[in-house]
Parts: C-alpha cells; structure tokens; sequence
C-alpha cells in the first residue's frame, strides 16, 4: 500500500470506530462525502484491500503486447532507419497496418537505445513574420542540391515553390542542376495550374536577377538598362513582381519546406525503389498530393489573390528562353549549331540584317519571330565547309604518277645527292689578323689619320 492507502485505511478505521466524523473525514482525505461513502462501504466489505485501487496490478487496454514493441523497434532499426518520431508513425500506420502515437514511438525508441535522427539546434531569438492573408499573394520559390536518390547516388536539384499564405506546394520538380530552364517548367505549372501570383520570392542567384559584377553590353549601356534574364523576363511578361530575399532566412518557408522534404522524401523514394531522376520525377505529384494536405494551413482572407494569364498571353511562348539573331543575306540565321531558312514574307521579301528572337521551348522546339509575328522557317542546307568536314579529310592535290616516271625520278635525286657529296668541302675561314685594319676603332683610325 501506498502512503495514500494507508491515509485512508486509518482514516476509515477512526471513522467507523466513531472517533472522527464523515465531514471532517473528508476534508482530511480531500475526497466528497460522496466518495467517502463508497470508500467506506469497500472498506467495510473486503478490508485494507477495498482501499487499494482495482487497476493495481493489470495492464492497460492500450498496452502494446511484446511482440508488437518488438517489432515496431525492429521497423525502426532497419527499414525505416533514419525517419522521424511523427513520420515513423505515420508510415507504420499506412505501410504496415500499425496505429501507434507518436510519443509512444519515441518512447520505444529511447527505450531501444536508437538515436534521434535528427538533432536540434540551439534555441536563437527570432522574431517570426506574419504570413500573407490570402493565396497568391507571395510564393516562395527555390531549388535544394541534395541526394535525393540514396546516399550513394549523385547530387541532384529539387525546384520547388511555396505558397506564403497557405504553405501549399504550388509547384515542385526534379533537375540533374539548378537552371533557367527548370524554373521556368515551375512557373509554367504554377501559371497554368492557379494563375499568377501578385510576386515571387527568390534569392540572390543570377538565374534571376543579373549580378552587381557582371559588365553591361553596348547595347545595354546605350539603353540605359540593364537586361533581364530569362526568367526576370518571363516574370515581367506575366506581371509577376520579382523579390530578392537578402538572406537565407527570409525566405524561412521554402527553406523549411526542404528540411521537412529532406527527411521524407527520401524515405518515401527509397521504400518505393526508385533510385533514377525519370521514375522520380514521376513519383513526385503523387507524393505531394499526400504531403500538401498534411502540412499546409488555411488563410487568414479566403478570397485568392492569383490571377489569370494577361489578356493574349500565352504561358508556352513566355516560359521558354529567348534569343536575338541577325538575319544573313541569304535569310539564314545560326543558333544551336544549326541553320535555319526563313521563309519569305508576305509583304516583306527578304529579312536580311533584321533581328529576329528565336524562341527555345521547354520541350527542345524552337520558333523565330518578327514584331510579334511567327516566321516560318525549316532546315537551311549545309553551307561548304561543314559538308567538307562531314566528308573526312581532304584529298591530296598531287596528281598520280606512272611507275617509270616515279623511277626516273627517284635516279635523279640519287645523282644530285652523289653530286653534292663528290664537291670539295667549302675552305675554312681564317679570322683576320690583330693588326687587321678592321680591327681597328674608327676614333684610333682618325687620329691616325690626322697624326699623318
């Protein structure tokens, strides 16, 4: 019995010995005359024993039997070595048909000795800023260098944008690099999937914004602007305002979104056995269908503040990489290694030293344009040079000889080399004399003179 126990049964004897009464037994015992009763009538019935609680000595409903905490740290040691507390019981709960809190999970791991996986940082003083009222407002957009496929495998780069408000993935994508061309393939998605929103959010790197460093060209300096980069330009052409984020921690949400994808996402790729950049790239909507509700929060305003396309905007043309290229005198322009006929125009026959945008699509595709016009264009055959390169090497200019010519020649450089080594030897040169005039310097050679 416990100290408490042994309050009451003494307490329960004085009681029904009549030496204290019910009230003043229950302020004593800090209990209502009504439990007071009922402790009573135990103690009357089975003794000291009716004061000791009835669960004393059984095992909970909810306790988890040995062979299931057994297994649960077996789980936790192997195959999903390495996942979270939360995670660990979500998987155990979907994957394995084991519904188990989370605190339980950690308990049974710091009972197994397992290390956590991860390991917090000190406490810093941050003052946490508030999230925008409404979708759209602001997404949060950049790319994680990690290895996602397995510890083995190499770096790859995960593109992914953030929803500000809501913390909704909008928008997210597997690239060997971080390039124009993959956040473009984001923005295209988040364009076309829930419009444009009123910024983007980004870091400092030149994708976005051309560096303080970097020297402006002549035709920039004759502007008096600097140009942007291609997706600065597709940002403009969809009126989407461009943010520069001065350091890592303003951009707090994406930057959390990638610790929290950090630790799943290659848990959940490696259980489903994907260890090549196609078959992820395919695995991850499905993945975010499940992640973006566990994580995201509604907004303060339900009103969304995404936008639809500009009026005649077209989310392919814009979303691509555009380049300038004059226009040679027989309506060809280069780009790629390649050369490209343009077509003659209805009212223009020829676009000779023009400057014509070539266009290169997300899918490889390119097409030229004029002042807004599509110009047709088709391979240009291969100059000159190239098919002679094509060709292998040249051929010799020597025209052939017979066989008795060949001869005739060789016998007649065998005489001029017999020739050349029956002629004497060229004389040695004798170096001139000390008293040689030549030796002589002109000033000795002109006091002489004058002495004379």
């Amino acid at each position: 019995m416990n100290r408490t126990e042994q309050e009451r049964t003494m307490v329960c004897t004085a009681v029904l010995s009549g030496e204290v009464g019910r009230q003043e037994a229950a302020v004593m015992l800090g209990l209502s005359e009504r439990q007071l009763r009922r402790v009573l009538a135990a103690y009357r019935t089975e003794g000291p024993a009716g004061v000791v609680h009835g669960n004393r000595g059984r095992s909970p409903a909810q306790t988890l039997a040995p062979e299931m905490r057994a297994r649960i740290v077996r789980l936790a040691a192997g195959r999903y070595a390495g996942v979270n507390d939360t995670h660990l019981s979500e998987l155990l709960a979907r994957e394995e048909g084991i519904t188990v809190s989370r605190s339980t999970v950690r308990r049974l791991r710091m009972s197994a000795g397992l290390a956590r996986p991860r390991t917090r940082r000190a406490p810093q003083h941050r003052s946490r800023r508030e999230r925008k009222a409404r979708a759209g407002m602001l997404v949060q957009i950049d790319g994680s260098q990690h290895r996602w496929l397995g510890d083995d495998a190499p770096f790859v780069v995960l593109l992914a944008a953030i929803d500000d408000a809501t913390g909704e993935v909008v928008g997210a994508l597997f690239r060997e690099q971080e390039d124009a061309a993959g956040y473009l393939t984001v923005l295209l998605g988040l364009v076309q999937g829930v419009g444009c929103p009123q910024a983007v959010y980004h870091d400092g790197h030149g994708i976005f914004r051309r560096q303080p460093q970097a020297r402006d060209s002549l035709a920039e300096q004759l502007a008096g602007a600097r140009a942007p980069t291609q997706v600065g330009r597709a940002l403009q052409q969809l009126g989407i305002r461009s943010v520069r984020a001065h350091s890592p921690q303003a951009k707090g949400r994406v930057e959390r979104l990638f610790g929290t994808l950090q630790d799943r996402l290659v848990v959940e790729l490696r259980l489903a056995g994907i260890d090549t950049l196609g078959a992820a790239k395919a695995f991850l909507p499905g993945f975010l269908a499940r992640f973006t509700p566990r994580f995201a929060v509604p907004a303060t305003e339900n009103d969304s503040a995404y936008q639809p396309l500009p009026a005649g905007g077209d989310p392919w043309q814009i979303c691509c990489l555009c380049y300038q290229r004059t226009v040679a005198n027989d309506d060809t322009i280069g780009f790629g290694g390649q050369r490209l006929q343009l077509h003659a125009q209805p009212r223009r026959a020829s676009l000779a030293r023009a400057v014509v945008e070539v266009r290169e699509h997300l899918d490889g595709s390119l097409s030229v344009w004029y002042q807004e016009q599509r110009l047709m264009s088709t391979p240009a055959p291969e100059d000159t040079p190239r098919l002679r390169t094509r060709g292998g090497p040249r051929a010799s200019a020597v025209p052939s000889v017979s066989s008795a010519l060949l001869t005739d020649i060789l016998l007649e450089e065998d005489v001029r080399e017999q020739a050349a080594q029956a002629e004497p030897a060229p004389r040695a040169r004798r170096p001139p004399a000390p008293t040689h005039p030549w030796r002589a310097s002109f000033k000795a050679e002109r006091t002489s003179s004058q002495n004379s």
